[in-house]
Order: structure tokens, then sequence, then C-alpha cells
């Protein structure tokens, strides 16, 4: 018998940046490097995946105010990317003519720094006041620095923070709404701000008027500017009590105040459009169900302080939830998804009530509107589908006319493939739909290499889109895609997500199984041929994967994984998930928590697949020691692993383009080794 180590042994692997640890992880790296680059199909899918991501055909998708579009950029001249901006006439055409704001790779040159672009905010009556958040290395604090967008500098003397998780937005031209670390105990328990400030323009930050704090337990204080349609500019700040549970406040100027918004903890503010403010419903309340879009009156509100009227504007069925919501001077534009199958519509307002209509886009998998603003007119939605390349049309609100603007090209030959969709029965008996795309004429054998992915969990829903290197690197080489719509996510609004929370998991993994057994009862695989990959939250579903039914997998990617659920809340912003997870210091949901654990219910003499951890040593959302302490576990217990982390990289494992079409060509070739002949 295989003696089973002591767990705490490996607490060392959990300093991100220990001699010990690293020593550790370079030699895990070096392994799985050797093993996987020297495979004669690794540099033709690296070659195939940089290609892709260098490629100048991308649609560059843009940010659409004050007549401008705006665009970040990334290719072989441009690996950490550019910021540049053009007008509509220009953007419609085959070339465009950009103009560089920003270019990021001068910038980290300069300044010898491993700079990852992290975002702007722009104050909206005035293009020049821009804020540029830069993040070290691809991590989810950065650093926020004023920028003047028209004569292309960082302003001497101004705004500047520290490297911080959290926000800054503009209230005016000399005025800052912020929530970053202010120093001890100015955050979380979950690393997030706790305190919210207003910041004018030549004070030090220490001096900053606070507006409103929050509890330690918080996971986070969130403060921003609420511009209205008829210009009012409101102070707003949202305090996340839980990661689904929430308050929302109001500070009138005169007095700063804050006033909270009569709002159910389980709602989510949106669009305010023509004078009525949108909100989202988690839970029941009043005559309303969970997952109905809500309106009432912004100024009926600042008013009294209360919300008399509420008025339906769209109530989801089962089977259908509201994707993105995005206002446009003279319309309101929704994307909805009916059993995972993208549509839109435009609404309006018309003082009284809501009125509605379908947009007529061509035959689609999912669509997402992706560019609009209050003050025009236009907005631009993106559709595709696994194997349709990616359109993004600019849509008319007034004319209704829909004019294609950009497409990707086809980075793989898809005319001998096709997408179906089966629903696969749970436990309970919950039909649990999945899409399979594969070639037209594969052979129902049970010998297809098949990919199965999921992620179930914080209301994600996973919708049909176009995925390249997976198409040239999986799909063209005869593999089988499998992606599962298994509740914890939110293809079918809120309820489909509660069903999964905190001691209710298992359904999650039992709904991912059902997925899996179904696939091999129809002999569209076998265990020898099947693989599952996630990450983050879908890190834990295949670590659990690995756990309860290694017998129906032979190959598992689980990239930036939870899976020491024990200690989860005391990892970086792992305290923000106990909403989702539940905490393992109450005695039930511990209990639970360690019966799903990974690391906690790997077994001795067990038949393991040998399993391919990806993760990054600058992740500062999902701690690495998750993924570390997993696979020193197991070469503890002398079982076979894969393992690789990017020194850089942060949640998303990879910090540019070169290291991502690296990372991809070794999880495809591991699956080719693994689930081919």
């Amino acid at each position: 018998m295989t003696q089973i180590p002591d767990l705490d042994s490996h607490l060392y692997l959990e300093e991100v940046l220990g001699d010990k640890a690293l020593t550790k992880v370079r030699a895990w790296n070096e392994t799985a490097k050797q093993r996987l680059e020297s495979d004669p199909r690794f540099k033709a899918m690296e070659a195939d995946a940089n290609e892709i991501a260098n490629s100048k055909d991308k649609i560059p998708f843009v940010s659409y105010r004050n007549g401008k579009l705006f665009n970040f950029w990334q290719d072989e001249d441009h690996v950490r990317g550019i910021l540049r901006s053009t007008n509509l006439d220009s953007y419609m055409t085959n070339e465009p003519v950009w103009e560089t704001i920003l270019d990021i790779d001068a910038l980290a040159k300069e300044e010898d720094k491993n700079w990852v672009f992290a975002g702007t905010t722009t104050l909206s009556t005035d293009e020049s006041k821009c804020l540029v958040n830069l993040s070290d290395g691809g991590k989810d604090a950065s650093l926020t620095r004023e920028f003047d967008a028209v004569k292309k500098c960082f302003v001497e003397d101004g705004f500047i923070t520290e490297e911080s998780k959290g926000n800054a937005s503009w209230l005016d031209e000399n005025t800052l709404l912020i929530a970053v670390d202010f120093g001890k105990g100015s955050m979380t328990d979950s690393g997030y701000p706790m305190i919210s400030k207003l910041w004018k323009r030549g004070t030090d930050l220490a001096d900053a008027t606070e507006l409103m704090r929050g509890e330690q337990t918080d996971v986070y204080v969130y403060t921003y500017c609420m511009e209205l349609s008829n210009g009012q500019r409101e102070i707003m700040v949202h305090r996340a009590v839980t990661f689904f549970t929430s308050e929302t406040y109001w500070l009138p100027a005169d007095t700063l105040e804050p006033v909270k918004l009569p709002i159910p903890e389980k709602s989510s503010l949106n669009s305010e459009f023509k004078g009525q403010l949108l909100l989202t419903l988690n839970e029941d309340w009043r005559d309303f169900k969970s997952g109905d879009l809500l309106s009432f009156s912004v100024e009926d509100f600042m008013k009294t302080g209360e919300i008399a009227e509420l008025n339906l504007v769209y109530s989801p069925n089962e089977r259908t939830s509201i994707g993105s919501i995005s206002a446009t001077r003279s319309k309101l534009l929704i994307s909805l998804f009916e059993n995972v199958a993208g549509q839109a519509y435009s609404f309006d307002w018309d003082g009284k009530a809501w009125s509605s209509g379908a947009i007529e886009l061509p035959g689609i998998g999912s669509v997402y509107i992706t560019a609009s603003n209050d003050k025009e007119d236009k907005a631009f939605l993106v559709t595709d589908g696994f194997l349709a390349p990616s359109s993004l049309w600019l849509y008319d609100t007034l004319s209704k006319e829909l004019e294609l603007a950009k497409s990707l090209p086809s980075w793989f030959d898809a005319s001998s493939m096709v997408v179906e969709q089966f629903e696969a029965a749970s436990t309970d008996g919950t039909l649990i739909p999945y899409f399979v795309v594969r070639h037209k004429d594969c052979k129902l054998d049970g010998k297809n290499p098949t990919l199965l992915y999921g992620y179930g969990g914080f209301e994600v829903s996973l919708t049909p889109s176009y995925g390249a290197v997976r198409g040239k690197l999986w799909l063209e080489q005869g593999g089988v895609y499998v992606q599962a719509n298994i509740r914890g996510g939110g293809e079918f609004g809120p309820k489909w997500h509660q069903a999964g929370l905190k001691t209710k998991r298992q359904v999650v993994f039992d709904d991912f199984i059902a997925v899996a057994e179904d696939l091999i009862e129809k002999k569209i695989t076998s265990p020898k041929h099947l693989g599952v990959q996630g990450g983050s939250n879908g890190g834990l579903l295949v670590g659990v994967m690995f756990t309860q039914r290694p017998d129906l997998f032979n190959a598992v990617i689980c990239a930036v994984p939870l899976l020491d659920m024990m200690r989860y809340h005391t990892l970086l912003a792992g305290a923000s998930w106990v909403g989702e997870y539940g905490n393992p210091e109450d005695a039930v949901e511990g209990d639970f928590l360690r019966s799903i654990s990974p690391y906690h219910n790997v077994k001795a003499d067990m038949d393991y697949p040998e399993i391919f951890f990806v993760t990054s040593t600058k992740d500062d959302r999902v701690h690495p020691g998750h993924a570390r302490k997993m696979a020193a576990r197991l070469e503890d217990m002398s079982y076979s692993f894969l393992y690789y982390e990017n020194i850089d990289g942060g949640h998303s494992a990879a910090a540019n383009l070169k290291e991502s079409s690296k990372q991809r060509a070794l999880e495809f070739t591991y699956l080719l080794q693994k689930l081919s002949g």
C-alpha cells in the first residue's frame, strides 16, 4: 500500500515566490516541456497558434464615445499591444486609418517593466482625461496613471496610484471617485478595497474625502459616477456584502450622505435609459420573479428615496436568460439566450410602458452587444458560433439597418463539420444541454478523441463561440469538442446557478458526469479517448472529475484551479467566494467541502488518468498553491502528472500572445498524446 502523506507538508508551496517552491516548480516545468515540446506535433501547433494570435485579420473590437472608436490591438509587432483610435467612417472601410494613442511595448521597454494593459477610464465630457491601468505581468492588481489622450503623454503631477486591486473613475475633470488600498485596515478579507473616497486634483490621496466604508468581511466596495441621459452625473457606491448579495447607495452632491437604494440584496443595477434605471432580479421580489428585468424612475427615487412603481421590461422563461444590456440614445438593446441560442431585441420606453421588437440577425449561435453609448443611435453587435467565425455588425437603432462591419477569416476547414445539441439526464432527472462539434463522417465507434469542456459556477454562461485555435489544433486533427451547460452557470438564469451553490454543489459535478456518460453511451467516444478541460472554477470541476470518476477520463487539463477547498478562503481572493462554495469553518459546509475537495480526496492505489496542471506564478486571484500542492501530493504518492506554471500571466495564465500560443500548443499536444490512437 502507498503511504498517504501529511497534507500540511505542502504548505511551503503557498509561498508564491519562495525559493523552495520555485525550485520545485521549475523542475516540474522542465519535465513537462521536455515531454511535450519534443513531440513532433508541438512546433507545428505552436506555429499555427502564433499565426492565429498574431494575425492582422482579427476583428478590432472597439468602444464607442464622442464620435470616436477606440481599440486595444495586439499582433506580432505589438506583443503587449497598442491603444489606438479612428472614426466610424474609416472603421467601416477595409483598411481603417488608426491613430496610436499609447504603445505598451514601448512603455514597457522604456521603463523596464513587464507591463500588461489593464484598461482605461475616460471622462465622457473630455476625451483628453484618461486613466490608464497597468498590471505587472498580468496580475489583477494594477496601478493607475493619468494620461492625456490628446497630447498622448502621461500627465505630469497628475493622478497616480500604487499597485492595488480596486477602481478609479472620473466625477469631473479635477475629481476622481476611488476605491483602492489606502493602507492598513482599508482592505477586506478578500483582498479588495473596503473604503471609497473622493479625491481632488492637487491633494494627497491620504487626504481624500471618505465617502463610505464597508466591513472587513465584505467582498469589496466599488464607487463610480452614473451619468444620466439628461447629463446629470451622480455619485454611486456599490457594496458587495458577499459575492452574490450587495447594497447600492446614491450620494447626493450637496450632502454626500449615502442613500441606500431599496432594492433586493440579490439584484443588479444596469443602464439608465430615458429616466428609467434598469434592475435585474436574482431573487423573487414584490410581484416579480428571479431573472426579471425591471425599471423604475430615477427622478422619483432621488426625490423620495423610495421606489413606488416598478415596470416590467422583460421576463425570461425557464430556458431563457439575459446576455447583455446596453443603452443607445433612442433604444435599449438586449441580447438573450433561449436554450443557449442567441437572439437580440430592441426596447423602447414611451413614458408609460415598454415595447420591444426583434433585431433580425443571420443564423447564429451567440450574439452580444459589444459597443454603444447613450449619445448615439448606433451600436455594434457581434455574432458567432462554433463553426461560424465572429462577425461584427453595425446596427442603426432608428432605421433598423444592419451593416456588416468586420468578420474573421475561417481559420480551419469547417465544411465537413457539424454542430449538434443534445441533453443528458442528471441524477435528479434534470435535463442538461450540451453541444457536440464533430466531423460529419466520424464513426460512432467510441474511438473519437473527445474534449469535454465545462465551468458550472458564478452564473457564468457557456455559449457557442468560434475558437480558431481549438478548431485548427483539435477539430482539424479529427478531435470532437463538447461544451456542457451544467448547473452553476447562468444559461437559464439565477435559478440554474443557485441550484449548485454551497452544499448543493454535487449536482454540478453530477451534471458533468451525466454528459460524459451520455457521450460514451452514444459511442461518440469512450473513457480511453475522453478528456476534460476547465479553468479556475472549471479547474475545480475537472479536479473533482479526477478524484470522483477517474474511470471516465484519460486526460484532464486543470488550469488555474481551486483544489484545496479547506484553505481556499484564506488564499488571495478566496474569501470572496464563500457565497459560492460555502465556508470551510462552518461545520456542515466544511464537511461537504472536505468531501469534494480534490486535494483531500486523492487516494492510494487508484487508476488515475495523467493530469496536466496549468497555472501562473502571478495569478493573484486563484493562488498557484492550489495546483502546486495537488501536484506535490500526486508526486508523493507516485502518480503521473504534468505541470506547467507560467512565471507571468495572471489569472489567464498567459501575459502576452507568445506565451498564450505556447500554452495552447502544450495543451493540445498533451490531448493528442493521451486521446489519439
